[in-house]
């Protein structure tokens, strides 16, 4: 068989893991594999050759997205054409919806197979972009079950691989151990995570800071842990927490840490909600928009929930307030009893676990290759 060669497009720092996931299970198979295409450092790192920073993709928002528009779509052009030159054996389109679906119409309309990793939101909204995805994709790949179904209803050739962060998240972690690596000790312990971006932590930072006021006062002896993305996260927290008196240990990253340790989490809704599954942490989501998003999303909407644990389970595991119901009150009220005792909230979270932790990088280079064998 002549040299494969592959071609794939991250365009954030969860692509860029993913990716390079996937490339070294490709490498074990066939190890003079040649990798082309945009990607973060780790995907450069398993060999790949970008050809221009994966930051320049990394754009979030319809604002911001509107100001880098020409240069976005002139790259994305000009990538095309490379990539329909270079002829690789398969392109994977990993995430960036935006910027892939159309990527990967053209080259399977010349000739080159196409895979799309990690399904966008179709399910929840949007859902004509179904029909652009089977125009577009020899094959998708999901991290979750509920997306394959909704996939295989639709007709299109998919592939339920599993979820990365199960595969590296611990079934079972050591509570103690990371306390004290956070100089925690006993008592209850509870961690704040409003988010990441800064839009996010401007909408929710002081209603969870309140929040955790109120809880002081329900529950003797409480202490909080809040995650801080990077330096600028931490600075607006501080901000914010002028003049509070308030338990708090603010970190530096550490997320993972501050899940292990915590007996509860107050969190904001997106993908740390899996992972505080996945650390069998009972939690409550709460979620805020400006009011015009939000009434625009609540009509467009298909589904009842909006947290990963709800939509896996397919009911309600873990509370949801959002928008007016998010109130520090109920916030803390919804916590209180759950770090008294959230055992029945997380029963369910190891069976949901289990069903996602099944090798994700190896199941994807397996149905990437089964792909290519389909001549």
């Amino acid at each position: 068989m002549a040299q494969l060669c592959i071609a794939l497009v991250a365009g954030e720092a969860s692509g860029d893991i993913l990716g390079s996931g996937l490339m070294r299970a490709l490498k074990v198979r066939h190890p003079d594999v040649r990798f082309i295409g945009v990607g973060g450092p780790l995907m450069e790192a398993e060999g790949l050759q970008s050809y221009f920073p994966m930051e320049r993709l990394a754009v979030m928002g319809l604002v911001e997205v509107l100001g880098r528009l020409r240069e976005l779509l002139k790259r994305r052009k000009l990538l095309i054409q490379t990539l329909i030159e270079q002829k690789p054996d398969a392109f994977i389109g990993i995430d960036a919806p935006d910027f892939n679906l159309t990527i990967e119409l053209k080259l399977r309309q010349a000739g080159i197979k196409t895979v799309h990793y990690v399904s966008p939101s179709v399910w929840a909204w949007r859902q004509k972009r179904v029909l652009k995805i089977r125009q577009g994709c020899d094959l998708m790949l999901t991290l979750l079950p509920f997306e394959a179904r909704f996939y295989e209803e639709q007709g299109v050739p998919v592939r339920f691989v599993g979820h990365p962060l199960a595969d590296t998240i611990p079934l079972e972690c050591d509570r103690a151990a990371a306390r004290a690596a956070l100089g925690l000790g006993d008592g209850p312990v509870v961690a704040l995570m409003p988010g990441s971006r800064g839009g996010e932590v401007g909408r929710l930072g002081a209603l969870f800071l309140d929040a955790a006021q109120r809880l002081s006062e329900r529950v003797p002896g409480v202490r909080f842990v809040l995650p801080c993305a990077n330096a600028s996260r931490r600075a607006q927290v501080e901000q914010m927490l002028s003049g509070r008196q308030l338990a708090l240990t603010l970190l530096d990253g550490k997320s993972h840490q501050a899940l292990a340790a915590c007996d509860a989490v107050l969190i904001a809704s997106g993908t740390a909600t899996l992972e505080a599954l996945l650390f069998k942490r009972p939690m409550v989501v709460a979620y805020r928009l400006a009011p015009l998003t939000y009434w625009i999303l609540k009509r467009l909407v298909k589904s009842p929930y909006v947290s990963l644990p709800n939509l896996l389970a397919q009911r309600e595991l873990v509370p949801e307030l959002l928008q007016d119901a998010a109130t520090s009150e109920a916030l803390a009220a919804t916590l209180a009893p759950l770090v008294r005792d959230g055992s029945l909230q997380t029963e369910r979270f190891d069976e949901i676990h289990r069903t996602l932790r099944r090798d994700a990088s190896n199941q994807a280079a397996d149905a990437v290759l089964a792909l290519l064998e389909r001549r």
